[in-house]
């Protein structure tokens, strides 16, 4: 320990910096020397799950060196106070603060209010917050080098709190957005309003008792899009999104809308399927009596890998579809979960479709991945269609059913 304590400052602060806070702050025990070496740490996490710990550093805040440049608190038990957290976030405002990651898990408790400061800081480069958190934005807010904003779960002070926090972040490149209602608590917002040019990923994950008022998407820039909406109904203004390169949609109904905005991307993950057997009759009637129920002139012109998640019993319908929309398809993974309670329904004749086969088949694809397969005889034929007409392929992995869930 005497040769450790021989190293300047600098390298201590360095060495420390790379574990946990609560064994930083127990190096302070050692000897004088190292009493206040972790207060120069410019990292720090605090845990309420130790109350001691949590006490310590939020009463040592504002004693530390000038920089804080990451400030990550976690609070999941009950007796801490949100004027704690506000004051602690304050001190680290005026601390060089660059990242801010706050997470309270507890309903119970009153909500945490940010100070205003926080939303004037120019250094700050990535904001987390989620849970119990109250975003109050106030009418002076400036964010200029903020990079990454996720809000998972929080609560506006009003409907227009979150389009007024984005119309003031210029440079935002990453945005995660979560809507999770409740015990009845609901977040404020009706309609999602994204209006951000420099924005370059967006993930948007909707519960089922979320407002189904229009969402509002203007990203030029985007190039990864994530979507988890699983409202009744739902539905999405979106400008083009030139420069999107992935979208990952999850979802249960209107999936169609979704489509119709991301024809530009190169990778494309789907997931669909029902919440219930009425839906699914529904469905199906529908299936009987149009020709189709996805419309025509939507081209994926440039999708080269395609993932299809599909959990009912219409897959083959919404795959051929696809397949007949994606001329330069090169990668397609296939993950089916069939009811089999459902003996009637509307399927595809594979068969009938030799002749007249997507033109991805013939040109174009070259892996197909097919997990859960069932040997049902929709099956069977649709790989009897790919074998056949498949003449680029050069890789296919086919894994039953029982050997997924092995």
């Amino acid at each position: 320990m005497d040769r450790i304590s021989e190293l300047p400052d600098e390298l201590l602060v360095k060495i420390i910096s790379f574990v946990p806070t609560k064994v930083a702050v127990s190096t302070s025990i050692l000897s004088k020397r190292w009493e206040s070496l972790w207060k120069w740490v410019p990292k720090l996490e605090c845990d309420c799950s130790d109350p001691a710990l949590r006490d310590f550093v939020l009463k040592n805040l504002p004693l530390r060196a000038p920089i804080i440049e990451n400030l990550y608190l976690n609070f999941r038990h009950k007796s801490f106070q949100p004027e704690d957290i506000k004051l602690g976030v304050v001190t680290a405002v005026c601390h060089c603060l660059r990242e801010l990651s706050i997470n309270v898990c507890s309903r119970r408790q009153p909500y945490v209010v940010l100070s205003a400061n926080l939303y004037t800081c120019k250094l700050l480069v990535t904001l987390n917050l989620q849970g119990s958190v109250l975003v109050d934005v106030p009418q002076m807010v400036c964010l200029p080098a903020l990079k990454t904003l996720q809000l998972r779960c929080v609560t506006y002070s009003n409907q227009d709190s979150l389009q007024l926090l984005l119309s003031h972040c210029p440079v935002l490149e990453d945005l995660v957005i979560e809507r999770e209602l409740s015990n009845g608590v609901k977040d404020n917002v009706k309609a999602i309003v994204v209006i951000v040019s420099s924005l370059q990923r967006l993930s948007l994950k909707m519960d089922y008792g979320c407002s189904n008022d229009p969402y509002v998407i203007v990203t030029p820039s985007l190039k990864y899009f994530k979507v988890e909406d699983y409202r009744d109904t739902f539905s999405y203004s979106i400008e083009h999104m030139p420069k999107l390169e992935e979208a990952d949609i999850n979802g249960f109904q209107d999936i169609e809308k979704l489509l119709e905005s991301v024809t530009s991307v190169k990778r494309l993950t789907l997931g669909a399927h029902y919440t219930s057997c009425e839906e699914l009759k529904a469905y199906l009637y529908e299936m009987s009596h149009v020709q189709s129920v996805y419309r025509d002139g939507i081209v994926f012109d440039q999708l080269e890998q395609l993932k299809l998640c599909i959990y009912s019993d219409y897959w083959s319908t919404l795959l051929l579809w696809l397949l007949k929309n994606s001329p330069k398809l090169r990668v397609l993974n296939l993950y089916v979960d069939s009811d089999e309670r459902y003996n009637e329904y509307y399927s595809v004749d594979w068969k009938k479709k030799r002749r007249s086969a997507p033109e991805c088949l013939k040109k174009s694809l070259e892996t197909l991945e097919f997990a859960r397969y069932s040997g049902r005889q929709e099956e069977r034929d649709f790989l009897s269609l790919i074998l056949q007409n498949a003449r680029c392929l050069k890789s296919s992995s086919i894994s039953h059913f029982d050997h997924v869930n092995s």
